[in-house]
């Protein structure tokens, strides 16, 4: 801590600062708390998220080498429109997915082969796991960025701010109170000193 001025001003000054940092530091922790809980709802969702794609990949190995015959997907399965929002969690703006719409056409059944239907229902459902995971991933990074720097903010009033505008304060008021201490000797010097001259005189 760097040498604290010790004047009245100074005084007035810390008690100030303290006060300040003592109203904000709840607020700075309630914001960590409702960010750590909505960091863990979101993990969790990813991970929900991820091992529902797992399921999808592993229910499209059955029938992989069927992918492999050429066919024009993209006739027949469209990603027509993705509706993206937002929304705040404790002051942090986080993209969401609101809706994913597909252009579905039915295949002829003449011309293309029978699991082509399904396929085109997995490979729907996959795209949009995909989109969901993506929009979940971005939430985590905001939300453990915001979580990191608030954790810092805490930390930083906490151990930092709260300790030195105390340990100021504290210098303050014994230097404050020795200055008046001095001043009480120093009056009763003088008046011990006047009541000598007049006894003299």
């Amino acid at each position: 801590m760097s040498r604290v001025k010790t004047s009245k001003h100074e005084l007035k000054r810390q008690r100030d600062a303290l006060a300040r940092y003592q109203r904000y530091l709840p607020t700075l922790r309630l914001k960590q708390q409702q960010l750590q809980v909505e960091l863990r709802r979101v993990e969790a969702l990813v991970s929900e998220v991820s091992e529902e794609e797992a399921t999808v990949r592993r229910e499209l190995e059955a029938w992989i080498d069927l992918w492999a015959e050429p066919l024009p997907f993209r006739v027949y399965l469209d990603l027509e429109e993705v509706r993206w929002g937002e929304t705040s969690v404790a002051g942090v703006t986080i993209p969401t997915l609101e809706d994913v719409r597909w252009q579905r056409l039915p295949p002829p059944l003449d011309t293309t082969p029978a699991w082509l239907d399904e396929a085109l229902v997995t490979l729907e459902r996959l795209m949009t796991l995909r989109l969901q995971r993506r929009v979940l991933s971005e939430q985590r990074s905001l939300l453990a960025a915001e979580l990191r720097l608030t954790s810092q903010r805490v930390n930083l009033f906490e151990k930092i701010k709260i300790p030195e505008a105390q340990e100021a304060l504290r210098v303050i008021r014994i230097a404050l109170g020795d200055l008046q201490a001095a001043e009480v000797v120093r009056a009763k010097i003088a008046k011990a000193k006047a009541l000598e001259r007049e006894q003299s005189a």
